[in-house]
């Protein structure tokens, strides 16, 4: 008996062996936004949601955005600042967005930020944050290039600088501790 989802498979597969344009994209086209109501499942020993689900939340949004921008496969290289900055709890509707700020030759980078409302009141707060670094691969799972981000805000300018102070700080630490014999 063959598989049903075999040929969407093999199909969704040829799109990425497919050569990409790498003519500048804007940051908006990689807009991701998931909501979802939180639920006891994502609940933690003291009965609010767990930071860890936050973070897979963060990471699918984040992933879509980066897939979304460089048209290939992508893998999550690292999460950087992920600052939690209030509680969220069951029954909230959670909404993460997420955009690809920079990038770089196979290399980008997304800014995600994470919200909750309690339904009952409308009261909206910001809960989270969080930078991650994706890199696109081809077909045989190795890195490839991706398009540049162009910026067409103040605002969208201002993320892309952020994201490349960000990044030469990512280096610096990966070149210190290579000399000191780390990581």
């Amino acid at each position: 008996m063959s598989d049903p989802w075999a040929r969407l498979r093999r199909e969704r597969d040829r799109l990425y062996e497919q050569p990409v344009d790498l003519t500048p994209r804007p940051g908006s086209a990689s807009r991701t936004e998931i909501t979802t109501v939180m639920q006891i499942q994502h609940a933690n020993n003291d009965g609010n949601v767990h930071g860890g689900a936050i973070m897979r939340l963060v990471d699918e949004a984040a992933g879509i955005a980066a897939i979304r921008h460089a048209r290939r496969r992508v893998v999550t290289v690292s999460m950087d600042d992920m600052s939690f900055v209030a509680p969220v709890f069951i029954g909230d509707l959670v909404t993460v967005r997420a955009t690809v700020n920079d990038a770089h030759r196979t290399s980008m980078e997304v800014g995600v930020r994470v919200d909750a409302e309690n339904l009952a009141s409308g009261e909206r707060r910001h809960v989270a944050s969080a930078h991650l670094v994706f890199v696109a691969l081809d077909a045989e799972g190795r890195p490839a290039p991706v398009a540049p981000v162009l910026a067409e805000s103040a605002d969208e300018v201002r993320r892309q600088v952020q994201a490349k102070v960000r990044r030469e700080h990512r280096l610096v630490r990966k070149r210190a501790l290579a000399e000191a014999g780390g990581e």
